[in-house]
């Protein structure tokens, strides 16, 4: 059921960014920054999910936090719905799954690059530069670090695994040496 709620929330909010002509990138920040809040404040949470609380007052709640963080009325209006239809507890989920659709419509894939330390930008632009030659998408990457790699990088596009780590390197060599 989870998965049905958070893609079809994510489906409609990404036709809506789409057919109102929205910037994608900022509606994308925008719900981010909302979700991050909304998961930092129990208080909140409670609030936009007790049955009690009058849905008039819980968009008051919305609109003041609107106001003060300057969040475009799309954006409004999503959370709107997901306070009505009691969905808040899926935010984080939905958020997520619309970064993967507005990145699909955009023609973007989504990489992350594991390296054994901080990458400059020329050897983020090389790597970046071949995950699109291999996929034939622009990319899109995120970067962490993992010291046991001993150098090289790792490559996770979707549930594709690129392994040009030295410890990927030994691993196959001893498997090769033992066989």
């Amino acid at each position: 059921m989870a998965t049905s709620v958070t893609n079809s929330y994510a489906r409609a909010f990404a036709d809506a960014v789409f057919n109102q002509h929205a910037d994608p990138g900022k509606s994308l920040q925008e719900a981010q920054s909302f979700a991050e809040l909304v998961a930092s404040s129990h208080d909140l949470r409670e609030v936009w999910e007790a049955p009690s609380i009058l849905a008039e007052r819980k968009r008051a709640v919305l609109d003041a936090i609107v106001k003060r963080e300057g969040i475009s009325p799309m954006v409004r209006n999503f959370m709107a719905v997901l306070i009505d239809h009691r969905r808040v507890n899926f935010l984080g989920p939905i958020v997520k799954q619309f970064e993967q659709e507005i990145n699909r419509r955009l023609g973007f894939t989504e990489a992350e690059i594991t390296s054994a330390g901080e990458l400059g930008q020329a050897d983020r632009s090389t790597l970046e530069a071949r995950v699109e030659k291999l996929t034939g998408k622009k990319v899109r990457a995120r970067y962490l670090c993992d010291q046991s790699l001993l150098g090289g990088a790792v490559i996770r596009v979707g549930s594709t695994i690129y392994d040009g780590s030295v410890s990927g390197q030994l691993e196959r060599i001893k498997q090769a040496i033992s066989s």
